[in-house]
Order: structure tokens, then sequence, then C-alpha cells
């Protein structure tokens, strides 16, 4: 197993770009790794993007993102109305809503969904993250859900057990409409982020696939 770091000075400012189709995908996806990365390096700016919201989820995802993001030095959080389930039906105001956003923003790495994600709308959001952003490190991240359609991710992010505790910590805080799924529990969280630890030769990890960077 090759460790590997980002490159440069961990007091340069680092840009992330964070995709989610609903309210609670990247935390679910990268919500460790963000707390992470915050820890780490001083100067961050996180802009947070969440495609389909509406009534209270809206507030839940405000309110998630609020929390995962205070270490960040500065933070932009957009919330958007695409209606849930209908991403690739909407496809044209989804296009524009990214090239949109091409012009916004220019990050250093980009979280998006897995582009094999069996929702619908997490594998729009993630073509059209690659259809937008050609040039820049993109790692997708995975959901876990009834679907059935986790797989083998090729890198892997290390968090220690006081991160993974927040991350979850946040999503049974802030996600109260979403607890009625029997997979929105701290233990199927958890069960996932031990696995992809063991996986990385670690204790616990969150994972994705990265398709393409230069070293």
């Amino acid at each position: 197993m090759q460790n590997l770091t980002f490159a440069g000075d961990k007091s340069h400012p680092l840009r992330l770009l964070c995709l989610g189709a609903h309210s609670d995908d990247i935390e679910i996806g990268c919500g460790g790794t963000v707390l992470r990365l915050l820890d780490e390096y001083e100067e961050t700016s996180v802009c947070w993007v969440v495609l389909a919201s509406s009534g209270r989820r809206d507030e839940e995802a405000v309110a998630s993102a609020e929390k995962f993001l205070t270490g960040a030095k500065r933070k932009e959080i957009i919330v958007a109305d695409f209606r849930d389930g209908f991403f690739p039906y909407q496809g044209e105001r989804v296009k524009e809503f990214f090239e949109g956003l091409k012009v916004k923003t220019s990050p250093d790495i980009i979280f998006t969904p897995y582009r094999n994600d069996l929702h619908q709308d997490h594998r729009l959001v993630s073509e059209l993250t690659w259809n937008t952003y050609r040039n820049h490190l993109i790692l997708e991240y995975e959901i876990v859900k009834y679907d059935g359609d986790i797989g083998n991710p090729n890198l892997f992010v290390q968090l220690d057990e006081a991160t993974c505790q927040e991350k979850i910590g946040i999503l049974m805080d802030c996600f109260k409409t979403q607890q009625h799924h029997d997979w929105f529990t701290p233990d199927a969280f958890s069960s996932l982020l031990r696995l992809r630890g063991i996986e990385s030769k670690g204790r616990y990890a969150e994972a994705f696939y990265c398709r393409k960077v230069v070293l």
C-alpha cells in the first residue's frame, strides 16, 4: 500500500468543491474527509452544493453544512431546488446550473458521487462533474443504500475515531427526516467506515474512485 499526500504547503489555500444530489449525500460520502482536510489545511475554502432539496430538507442541508464547515476559512453553501428523482428528465436545466458553477469556482479537489451509482440523480451529477471540470482532481464518493451498488474503490482517506464520530453525530443530529430509513443508522455508517479502514490497512477510512491522477 503506497501512502500519498496532497502536494503543497499546508498553509497554502486549498479550494474544495463538494457536490451532492441530495441534502445528505456529501455528508455520507465524504464528510469525514472534509473534516480531516479542514483540520489539516489552515486556509481552506469550500463551495458546498446540494442540487435537490425542499421544505425541511433545506433547513437540514444548511444546518449540516454549517456544522461540517466550522473550520473553513471561507465557505459558500448553495442549495438548489431540482426535483428529487427526476434529474435525467430535467437535464438541460441541471447542465446550465453546472455551467454557472464552472464560472463561480475552480477547485483543487472536487467530491462528487460515483459514476456507477444506481441512483439516477447521483449518476447525472457525476457525469456533469466530468463534463464541466476537465482538468481537476475529482474523487467520486460512495453512498450506502438499498440498491446494493457498493463496489471496489481505489483511493482511501484514513480517519481517526473522533472524526468518524463527529461525522456520524452531525448526520444523526441534522437529518431527522431521514431516520425512518433502516439504513440511516450510526451502525450502518460506522460499518462502512470500518470496512474501508480494513481494506486500507487502518482502522477507519472513507473510500473514493479516482479516475485520473498525476503524480
